[in-house]
């Protein structure tokens, strides 16, 4: 397995660095009522779309946690997916909160990259291009977090400098990192798309029907 591919500069002169991805996805999607990293789209899973995207993007290595239903999740991943940069990591403690599935990605990483981008498993609408974008602003910015903009807010994926990795740990229970995006929103790079973007995630039966529909 690659676990440290060349960042791919988009343009001449551009600073080469390499960005790790962590893909999370370890909940019980209690209001789904199922297991939404297995529901169909597109013609494979949720989770395997998302994936792929990441995949194939210029991080330079993608972390997918799991917790809930990990065998069966993990199965389906690797049987639809085979990809260098992609890496499995079991969050045993997932019933705690989002907080420790964020954390387990980051040890998986953190003494390698000096960037990390996190992404939602259930938001199908980052692709490739949104994922490369936030990657080349967020580096030419200097700035310690990068974030796309939605209406004028930071919506996901955002993106880590390493030195923010240290207050990322001291998370507990089932938040994100919104306290520390709030807390260094002068100092986040906003990235606006480049066309239409749909930063929705699906987390109940009427926002899966309504995906359907796209």
């Amino acid at each position: 397995m690659k676990t440290n591919s060349e960042y791919k500069a988009p343009h001449k002169g551009h600073l080469v660095e390499s960005v790790a991805g962590i893909v999370l996805a370890a909940g019980k999607s209690s209001r789904m009522g199922s297991t939404k990293q297995l529901l169909p789209f597109r013609g494979r899973t949720l989770l395997v779309h998302s994936l792929s995207q990441a995949c194939h993007s210029n991080l330079a290595e993608v972390i997918l946690v799991l917790g809930h239903q990990y065998e069966v999740i993990e199965k389906n991943v690797n049987s639809s997916l085979c990809h260098d940069k992609l890496r499995i990591v079991e969050n045993k403690n997932y019933s705690k909160g989002l907080s420790t599935s964020i954390v387990a990605g980051l040890d998986v990483v953190e003494n390698r990259y000096n960037h990390v981008m996190f992404l939602l498993a259930d938001m199908p609408g980052v692709g490739t291009e949104m994922i490369n974008l936030l990657m080349v602003r967020y580096l030419d910015s200097g700035l310690p977090v990068g974030a796309v903009s939605s209406g004028g807010k930071p919506v996901h994926p955002v993106i880590f400098n390493a030195c923010l990795f240290p207050e990322i740990k001291q998370m507990t229970g089932d938040v994100g990192a919104r306290s520390i995006l709030k807390a260094n929103c002068t100092r986040t790079c906003m990235v606006e798309p480049l066309e239409e973007y749909d930063s929705r995630d699906t987390d109940t039966p009427e926002d899966y029907r309504k995906l359907l529909t796209l």
